[in-house]
């Protein structure tokens, strides 16, 4: 499993991040991607990430985003 991040920042960063979670949704299921758990997270003031863990098989799919950084799961 690997863990895919979009990281956001400004003022503005936690609407951007959760309005492109929403858009992550659709496109999970439009290239049917299984298994995915996604969700949004901030590690300081002016700072918000969408992240989405999902299979190894769907690591393709997921690069076609350009997340920012990827990590394996825990």
């Amino acid at each position: 499993m690997t863990i895919f991040y979009w990281d956001y920042y400004g003022p503005d960063a936690e609407g951007t991040a959760r309005h492109f979670l929403v858009h992550l949704g659709e496109y999970i299921v439009r290239a049917g991607v299984p298994d995915c758990e996604r969700g949004v997270e901030s590690t300081r003031a002016g700072h918000c990430a969408v992240w989405c863990k999902t299979p190894d098989d769907a690591r393709e799919a997921m690069l076609r985003l350009r997340p920012r950084r990827a990590a394996p799961a825990p």
